[in-house]
């Protein structure tokens, strides 16, 4: 996906960054992510980002904290901008995060708002408003995806997967396969798209030889 010209450049991305912390759930750049929102600080979080630049930071809390309340966040995340916007008649916000780059946090000020902002340190991920190129086995991927798919139930079109974009792909399964929310984070914070597919790879091998931990994604 290229670039969009209403992506801000790496110069002004924001100091600070509104941040809603989900269990289990992965953005990555170029990727998308809809989301419901309904309760009220994650409301009043979206009305903010609209006036703010349309961005928001997605990130995980800590294993086993939670969503409720303000638990403690994971050190890494990704920020998006939202694309998609609608309101519904009974007072819900569907949105779509395009995924633009990721963040560490650098200090998390006292709340002054329903919602959290944290002051973000975008340093180790210039390269993420690149397109990058991963190189991975294809057929390695797609062979361990079929065992994988089956378990889960998920239909897939494996003619589709074969001819995908390399980028595309790789961030589309690793976002949307029903990994735990570890091996979730462990995806976001590989050092690139390569090493990110190969890491996607092993899991999806690690699970079809029952090594891995059943996979599980919470809302």
């Amino acid at each position: 996906m290229a670039q969009s010209p209403f992506d801000p450049r790496f110069e002004d991305l924001p100091q600070r960054l509104a941040v809603f912390p989900l269990t289990g759930v992965l953005l990555l750049p170029r990727g998308r992510l809809p989301l419901n929102i309904f309760e009220p600080r994650y409301l009043a979080m979206t009305r903010h980002a609209l006036g703010a630049g349309q961005l928001i930071g997605m990130i995980q809390p800590e294993e086993g904290a939670g969503d409720a309340g303000d638990p403690p966040l994971r050190r890494t995340g990704c920020m998006g901008r939202i694309t998609e916007f609608q309101e519904t008649e009974d007072g819900r916000y569907l949105i779509t995060l395009a995924g633009l780059c990721r963040f560490d946090i650098a200090h998390e000020p006292p709340r002054a708002q329903l919602f959290r902002i944290v002051e973000a340190d975008w340093r180790r991920f210039r390269h993420d408003l690149e397109e990058a190129t991963p190189e991975f086995d294809r057929e390695r991927l797609a062979a361990a995806l079929k065992p994988f798919f089956k378990r889960h139930g998920i239909a897939a079109d494996f003619n589709a997967i074969a001819t995908a974009p390399a980028e595309r792909l790789v961030t589309s399964l690793a976002m949307l396969c029903p990994f735990p929310p570890r091996e979730k984070q462990a995806l976001l914070e590989a050092a690139d798209a390569s090493e990110r597919a190969r890491l996607l790879i092993g899991l999806l091998e690690m699970e079809a030889l029952g090594g891995g931990e059943p996979a599980s994604q919470r809302h």
